[in-house]
């Protein structure tokens, strides 16, 4: 029971990244983070947190996940400029916390990942069929929609829908990418981040002048008597959905082992990224809400209605906010996916997993094998699985990893103070305890349905690690 938390000591050869290239610059961390975060949050989850459960108050929500991502976004930061290893999360549980918990971090990690690639390829195919439409080309809704999906009123039942064939498509695409190289994808990231960006920007710009103050009263909607419906409660729980908005920004930290100076460049990266997200989250949602009525803005398509509810002065803004959709979402998947890849090569590495998803290819010297598992897996969820279950799913994955690493800062200054440090938590016990405390109140305001998702996900990881991986992991073997 003792090994159950043992904890792993990283070698100067692993600090240094054997395997792996060097290639990614600060800039290039910061556009993988914000690459990860502008997404299906902005584009799609919004309309939705603000229609359902704060109204224009998601402003609040956004404010509040902010808080609870920078928190937790200062404990990453150290940990990642301490042990610049691939695996994130996974990676810094193991060195302070033992191998149990790093199992259960790295399983909650591929839910976070593999999910929120899923979530997002499905966004993608929303704004990639209206776009399509625009053009004249209309594509049957038998393959472009999930064949199952999940109410509180019905449970689950069967659309008619054979299988949401756009969102396979753009998992396949991206996941050769990631094949090819880290270099190439952050490439091909710097370019959309760029467009995304822009698009946004322009968004607030003109959509400022066509806000109705009028829709922002009342800001905050009197609760229905249901918790997560609107009052403050409301916003704890649009807090706790719109949470998937920042999905990712943790995915900076599995860059480490391919980052040219990762001491430095980690923080910065982490930190950078999620600031400037922050910035145009809360410009959106205001701009949003003041163009259209809250209660109309559960689609899958938010920033493109309120476009059309402004009339012709903005139309000429649709297409360009489509592509930029398109674009955007089409980053963020191909993070999602990165992210998870290292995690699993990090677990694989470990002995954790089979050894075969720590093969690296020969010459793209990337973790092939681990990518196009991930790709069909993820290919499989998004083809058939609707956007609303997936992105929940994602939010409480998260925010359990966010609770962990939080908790673990503490730990390691208690257990290692000696370490070198080359970036420091500021005023520690105070930022990691209410980084946890922020994360675990927002999984405390997701449905129980959520809760009981993420129970069966965990106990199926347990049936792994006992059954598998604590027969194969290296650390016991090698004490």
């Amino acid at each position: 029971m003792n090994k159950l938390f043992q904890t792993k000591t990283f070698s100067p050869a692993q600090l240094q990244g054997s395997g792996l290239k060097r290639t990614l610059t600060a800039g290039n961390l910061v556009a993988l983070g914000i690459g990860a975060v502008i997404g299906a949050g902005i584009f799609v989850i919004t309309g939705n947190a603000a229609a359902v459960h704060a109204g224009p108050a998601v402003v609040i929500s956004f404010i509040i996940s902010a808080i609870g991502c920078a928190l937790a976004g200062l404990c990453y930061a150290e940990f990642s400029s301490m042990f610049p290893v691939s695996g994130s999360a996974y990676s810094y549980a193991y060195a302070t916390m033992g191998e149990f918990v790093a199992w259960i971090l790295g399983w909650d990690l591929i839910l976070e990942y593999l999910l929120g690639a899923s979530t997002v390829a499905v966004g993608w195919s929303g704004y990639t069929v209206s776009f399509l439409a625009d053009l004249g080309i209309h594509l049957p809704t038998a393959l472009t929609q999930a064949p199952i999906d999940f109410t509180n009123e019905n449970g689950w039942y069967l659309t008619g829908a054979i299988i949401n064939f756009p969102s396979v498509f753009i998992v396949t695409i991206l996941a050769t990418l990631l094949v090819l190289g880290v270099k190439e994808s952050a490439t091909l990231n710097n370019i959309i981040v760029i467009i995304k960006v822009i698009v946004i920007l322009l968004f607030i710009g003109f959509g400022i002048a066509y806000i109705n103050l009028d829709n922002w009263s009342p800001f905050i909607p009197e609760n229905t008597g249901h918790f997560e419906n609107f009052g403050f409660s409301g916003i704890l729980s649009g807090a706790a959905v719109v949470f998937f908005a920042y999905v990712g920004f943790d995915a900076v930290s599995t860059a480490a082992q391919e980052a040219k100076n990762p001491q430095k460049d980690m923080p910065r990266g982490i930190l950078i990224s999620l600031l400037i997200c922050t910035i145009l989250y809360i410009a959106v949602s205001l701009v949003l809400t003041g163009i259209v009525n809250y209660k109309d803005l559960n689609v899958a398509a938010p920033i493109a209605l309120a476009i059309d509810t402004a009339g012709a002065g903005l139309r000429w803004l649709a297409p360009l906010v489509k592509i930029g959709a398109i674009a955007g979402l089409s980053s963020v998947v191909m993070v999602l996916m990165y992210g998870q890849s290292r995690v699993f090569y990090s677990m694989a590495k470990d002995g954790l997993l089979p050894s075969l998803f720590a093969k690296l290819h020969h010459r793209y010297r990337t973790p092939h094998i681990t990518t196009w598992l991930i790709g069909l897996a993820c290919a499989v969820f998004a083809g058939l699985l609707p956007i609303n279950i997936l992105s929940k799913m994602v939010s409480i994955g998260t925010l359990l990893a966010f609770t962990i690493v939080s908790i673990g800062i503490i730990i390691l200054r208690k257990r290692r103070p000696d370490l070198p440090r080359p970036f420091k938590t500021p005023w520690v016990p105070v930022v990691p305890i209410a980084g946890a405390l922020v994360c675990l109140t927002q999984m405390f305001a997701l449905s129980i349905d959520t809760w009981i998702r993420l129970v069966g996900w965990m106990a199926i990881g347990l049936v792994i690690y006992f059954g598998y991986s604590i027969r194969h992991s290296k650390l016991r073997k090698d004490s």
